[in-house]
């Protein structure tokens, strides 16, 4: 049995009362799918800038009646503190995802990117440093490596960010080392790498590159690829993101204060992507018989990121169920069904 089966074990066992923030979203929506389907008792926060109604709606779908009734949704933004107090009373557990991500969002408007990421941020770790929550653990960013040239990235070597967004990243996790340092309150920090899957958001100007290209093949639209399609990322499937949430939480004393890369430890290209979303989609009964369509490279895109995940192994007893074809297997069908 791995670390997190036992986790959910003991959880299911003794329930626990969690806060998700961003709770309408992709990932937080998912995390909160897992809790309540391991009879957890949950508060979500979220103000629905980025996140969906019909998410949660998904949820109710796929737990039990009993299961659902252990949730309650509070509409917020975490720039409002009054708010963040409110949603953080006699919680055990904070997994804080609420965030603007995108990098080309940061770009066009840092002020707002600042807001959510940094303020916000700092409302949230200063109501559950005042709550005494047991644990927050918050969505950190690959985003934070900016250009340093090594692979695969080690939590230790960061260079310089590349955009507002990787900035407004960074500076949650120095707030969070001060506050351990200051306060003695101990946060940990999960440095995404391009999380992939079922409720990820197709549509606007931001959207991720799986679920955009996906939309794209199942409507017959153009693919558009940046740059020669050589551009790499170590895409991981949120199960996996999940997963690390949960042990986070839960992760003994000496594992915190600390920021832990989430992903698969492998490379893709966006080449190798499309042909994978492509073959992925045919047994769905989707044929897109389309070449990409290439276009220039993007301002603040880092050219090949891969994530070294030894000190999540090691620490946090992260196992990763799910490989780019695996997760890409498990997400296409989702699609299908919903877009």
């Amino acid at each position: 049995m791995s670390r997190y089966q036992q986790v959910l074990s003991q959880l299911s066992k003794q329930p626990k009362r969690w806060l998700v923030t961003g709770v309408a979203g992709f990932i937080g929506s998912n995390l909160l799918e897992t809790l309540l389907k391991h009879d957890q008792h949950v508060v979500g926060l979220d103000n629905f800038a980025t996140g969906h109604r019909h998410n949660l709606d998904d949820v109710k779908h796929n737990v039990s009646p009993a299961q659902w009734q252990n949730f309650r949704f509070m509409e917020g933004d975490i720039s409002n503190f009054e708010r963040c107090r409110e949603a953080v009373f006699e919680v055990d557990y904070v997994l804080h995802q609420a965030a603007l991500g995108s990098v080309p969002r940061s770009l066009d408007d840092p002020i707002k990117t600042n807001i959510a990421n940094i303020s916000g941020f700092l409302n949230m770790l200063v109501a559950s440093k005042e709550a005494k929550v047991q644990s927050f653990t918050y969505a950190a960013s690959s985003s934070t490596y900016g250009d340093h040239p090594a692979l695969p990235k080690v939590e230790a070597n960061i260079g310089n960010p590349l955009s507002p967004y990787a900035v407004t990243k960074y500076v949650n996790e120095l707030y969070a080392d001060v506050f351990a340092r200051a306060y003695q309150f101990n946060a940990i920090g999960l440095r995404y790498f391009n999380v992939f899957g079922r409720r990820q958001d197709p549509n606007g100007a931001y959207a991720a590159v799986i679920p955009k290209w996906t939309a794209a093949m199942i409507e017959g639209n153009t693919v558009d690829i940046y740059g020669d399609g050589e551009t790499s990322r170590d895409f991981c499937y949120i199960d996996n993101a999940v997963q690390a949430n949960i042990l986070a939480a839960v992760a003994a004393d000496e594992a915190k204060n600390e920021v832990y890369n989430v992903a698969v430890g492998d490379r893709t290209s966006l080449n190798q992507l499309f042909n994978a979303i492509k073959e992925n989609l045919s047994p769905c009964g989707v044929n897109y018989p389309n070449d990409a369509n290439m276009k220039d490279f993007r301002a603040g895109d880092v050219r090949h990121s891969q994530a070294d995940i030894s000190k999540a192994r090691e620490l946090l007893g992260y196992q990763p169920t799910h490989n780019i074809h695996q997760g890409l297997a498990q997400a296409m069908p989702w699609y299908v069904e919903h877009l």
